[in-house]
């Protein structure tokens, strides 16, 4: 029988290959050779881990609302390709990385809704949204770590550090439980990015962009920590409310169950013979 690959896991890597095209061509220096590396690095990782996550899902398609969190992917994946040629010392546009980036956490607020309004919430697209998200923040504090400081990297690391830490939690498997999703967890998530696309724009004076870094890094840390306190509460709890199994009574000899159950016969032929 043959096997049919998923649209989505092509259309993706295709999507950041014309991108990183386009780049190159408005782009004065072009991407250069750390550009490009990067590019068909996250081209050949979003097709890979797309196709996987859709068969574990056991899906053969992208829905509506993935469609519009695979638009953001490639878009993540063009910022990344800009960033590591900017690291590299090629001139960058500026302009083109913030745009990307606004336009990747503007449709953050579209996948959501076209998901509930299609009826298609699935746990795929909700790790589909939260691992593009996790990306564009990484590579963002890639970019704004080289005029604030390395430090801003541990905003756009924490989502993987947490997962090494998840991996490697042997000693504690209650890391690997889920936390009840929360309103304020996902407005410091958005916070994360706006805040680093805010910086990367330049708009900001020296000052106020670390003040606004330094923010989001608390929030992030708040956060975290009430998450892990969430997930150790709750396997404190289920450790100590663990319904334990009821012995069941001794089972009574036959001689008695015999006995019991001819009881009430006997005692009305008793009444019977009663004058």
């Amino acid at each position: 029988m043959r096997q049919v690959i998923p649209p989505g896991p092509l259309v993706g890597p295709v999507a950041v290959l014309a991108l990183l095209a386009v780049l190159q061509a408005v782009s004065t220096d072009g991407l250069g050779v750390a550009g490009w590396a990067a590019g068909l690095a996250c081209a050949a990782a979003l097709g890979g881990l797309l196709g996987m996550g859709l068969r574990r899902a056991g899906r053969r398609h992208l829905t509506p609302a993935d469609r519009v969190t695979l638009t953001r992917a490639v878009l993540a994946c063009g910022v990344a390709a800009l960033v590591a040629a900017g690291v590299s010392g090629t001139t960058v546009s500026t302009a083109v990385l913030v745009a990307f980036a606004s336009v990747a956490l503007v449709l953050d607020a579209v996948d959501g809704r076209v998901a509930r309004r299609t009826g298609t919430v699935h746990p795929f697209g909700a790790r589909f949204d939260m691992e593009s998200d996790a990306f564009l923040i990484l590579v963002l504090g890639v970019h704004v770590a080289g005029s604030l400081g390395w430090w801003v990297l541990v905003t756009g690391a924490a989502r993987y550090l947490l997962l090494l830490v998840t991996v490697a939690a042997r000693w504690a498997p209650w890391l690997r439980g889920q936390v009840p999703a929360r309103l304020w967890r996902k407005v410091v998530a958005a916070y994360q990015g706006i805040a680093l696309t805010a910086v990367s724009a330049g708009i900001l004076s020296q000052a106020l962009a670390t003040v606004v870094a330094a923010a989001g890094l608390g929030l992030l840390v708040v956060s975290f920590g009430t998450e892990v306190a969430t997930l150790r509460r709750g396997s404190v709890t289920q450790r100590t409310y663990a319904v334990r199994p009821v012995p069941s009574p001794p089972a009574l000899p036959s001689a008695v169950v015999t006995d019991l159950a001819s009881a009430p016969v006997a005692t009305a032929l008793d009444v019977r013979a009663l004058p």
